[in-house]
This record gives structure tokens, C-alpha cells and sequence, in this order.
């Protein structure tokens, strides 16, 4: 399971010029879902982006939580995070899980983030064209992916 996260000032995800989901100050992230993956690894890395330590405190340095900061998350389903561009100009997605359980897995992600999370966590819609914007704060952009119950 792979993540890109991005501490954002705000962000809003469009499906077909409607708004489904924004919010303020927080983590844009975006999952993608690959073969193997399992519901534990979803529930590692809700935990450690809750706890992951990004915003600046009164000093000016990254020792505050997404928590500490009362931010909200918005968590965007992106199978081309499994893209495998080794060979060839075309990038393959063999790697990605299956539709049902990469949607299946997203929405347990998303459940899980909503337990660890205090605010609110908004989301886009699995499979859908959606268009994302964002403010990044910072910039500041963390890849964490899991494998095997380990946060790489």
C-alpha cells in the first residue's frame, strides 16, 4: 500500500464539476491500493499518519500532529501511485489490486482514519475522474508505503 501525503492549507476533490469533499488545514492523501495488501496495513498507516509529527508548533519546528493542529484529512483512491515504469515508456499497473478489494480497502482506510482522526476526513469517489486541488504547506510531501505490517 503505497501513500503520498501532503500537509495542505486546503483542498477539494470535483467529480464531473460537483465538489464532494474539501477541507481546510491538513493532509491531502492519496492510496493506492496494490495486490497484497490487507486491512492492517490500512489500520498502520492511519495510525502513523495521525501521529506523524508535520505541522510547525510556536517555534517554528515540525512537532505537531494533524490531531494537535485539530486539521482534517481529505483521502483520494490513486491506483497510479502502483504504476511500474521499468520497462518500456508506458507505465504498467499489474501491480494494483484488483477493483473490489482496492475499493474495499479504501473504504476500510478511510474508516480507520476516521477513528484516529479528530477532525473531519472528507474523500473523493473510488474510481471516479476526479479533479484534486490543493494548497501545499510548505511545501511539505511524505511518501510512506506498507508492506508486510512495516511502514517503509
Amino acid at each position: 500500500m503505497k501513500t503520498v501525503i501532503q500537509r495542505v492549507t486546503s483542498a477539494s476533490v470535483t467529480v464531473d464539476g460537483e465538489v464532494i469533499g474539501s477541507i481546510g488545514n491538513g493532509l491531502l492523501v492519496l492510496l493506492g491500493v496494490e495486490q497484497n495488501d490487507t486491512k492492517a496495513e490500512c489500520e498502520k498507516l492511519a495510525e502513523k499518519i495521525a501521529r506523524m509529527r508535520i505541522f510547525s508548533d510556536e517555534n517554528d519546528k515540525t512537532n505537531l500532529s494533524v490531531n494537535d493542529i485539530h486539521g482534517d484529512l481529505l483521502v483520494i483512491s490513486q491506483f497510479t501511485l502502483c504504476a511500474d515504469c521499468s520497462h518500456g515508456n508506458r507505465p504498467s499497473f499489474i501491480n494494483a489490486g484488483e477493483p473490489s478489494l482496492a475499493e474495499e480497502l479504501y473504504e476500510h482506510f478511510k474508516l480507520c482514519c476516521r477513528e484516529k482522526i479528530e477532525g473531519s476526513v472528507e474523500s473523493g469517489s473510488f474510481g471516479a475522474d476526479m479533479k484534486v486541488s490543493l494548497t501545499n504547506d510548505g511545501p511539505f510531501t511524505i511518501v510512506l508505503e506498507c508492506r508486510n505490517g512495516k511502514i517503509l
